[in-house]
């Protein structure tokens, strides 16, 4: 979510030098950063513990950084900024506003997590500009001999069809109607990740015609290729959605006991691109914001969304 935040800084101020500190796993979603010093955090090994973190903050005092932008705000953070001192500024998550939402107490949009990230950098005087900040340009998928199966001269529909929490995920029996709908005019590419999702991608893949599964071997770095390419995305309240989004693709998001009041629906999307259980029905929710948290009734609210509104709302979207 913070790469199109990212975007607008280089866009804006093009003379500030930038480094960016992520995880070993993540660096290729900042790939297009080709001027900025990508810093790699070892939380398994280097960086381990308080000791690791003392050598982390030795390594970035060394590079001349003048100030840190902390998006993150968690423990390993608060911890850096104890040993940084001055000019270390953290994002404000708002986490009283989502109480209230979660309790029930408000129920209107709050600022959104871009939003969010944005003010943290006008701590240091920068004021990002969100709107008209470009996109990356499509990969060239030449390079990958499933392409000479895809018909490109269809509409490239992107599914990612899981999420962490089961009460984010939209029943994949369900999302299966869906898929054999979409297929019968359009290209669909299939996203996910873990052994047991790997299979059933694969199987569905396997049954139906213009239906690729896009996952292992595929590298992170090769499905954002894939995803550069896409011309809708469909994912539930999870990573996939915000990967298309930072490439400027429209997206479909499906939400379970999530909402998108609580700041982090994909970037610059269509508030009429969220489809949402009915709150008549299930009138808690969101009933967290992460979606691990849920009555046992709320477990498969997501499944009362019909295959039904998911198609026609991908047909009006394209």
């Amino acid at each position: 979510m913070c790469v199109p935040i990212i975007r607008a800084l280089r866009k804006d101020y093009p003379e500030i030098k930038t480094s960016i500190l992520t995880k070993t796993a993540y660096i290729d979603i900042f790939k297009e950063f080709e001027e900025a010093n990508i810093i790699a955090i070892d939380l398994k090994r280097k960086h381990k513990g308080l000791f690791g973190l003392v050598k982390l903050y030795s390594e970035l005092k060394q590079t001349g950084i003048n100030a840190v932008i902390d998006l993150h705000g968690a423990l390993r953070t608060n911890f850096l900024k104890f040993l940084w001192g001055k000019n270390f500024y953290q994002i404000d998550k708002g986490r009283n506003e989502k109480k209230r939402l979660i309790k029930g107490q408000v129920f209107q949009q709050l600022k959104t997590t871009h939003q969010r990230y944005a003010e943290v950098f006008k701590n240091i005087n920068l004021n990002l500009n969100l709107t008209n900040i470009g996109r990356p340009k499509k990969s060239n998928l030449s390079k990958y001999t499933i392409t000479s199966k895809i018909d490109f001269t269809k509409k490239i529909i992107g599914i990612a069809p899981f999420a962490k929490h089961e009460a984010k995920t939209y029943p994949l029996e369900q999302m299966k109607e869906v898929i054999v709908n979409i297929s019968k005019e359009h290209t669909v590419l299939l996203f996910g990740g873990g052994e047991k999702e790997t299979k059933q991608l694969k199987t569905i893949s396997e049954k139906n015609e213009n239906v690729f599964s896009i996952v292992q071997p595929f590298s992170l770095n090769e499905q954002l290729d894939f995803i550069s390419n896409l011309d809708l995305m469909i994912s539930m309240d999870s990573a996939n959605g915000h990967l298309a989004a930072m490439y400027g693709i429209k997206v479909i998001t499906i939400w379970g006991v999530t909402h998108p009041y609580a700041g982090f629906a994909p970037f610059n999307q269509n508030s009429k691109h969220s489809i949402l259980v009915d709150r008549n029905r299930h009138p808690k929710i969101p009933t967290s914001i992460y979606g691990n948290k849920f009555p046992e009734e709320y477990r498969q609210a997501i499944n009362s969304i019909s295959p039904e509104k998911i198609i026609n709302k991908i047909k009006e979207s394209i």
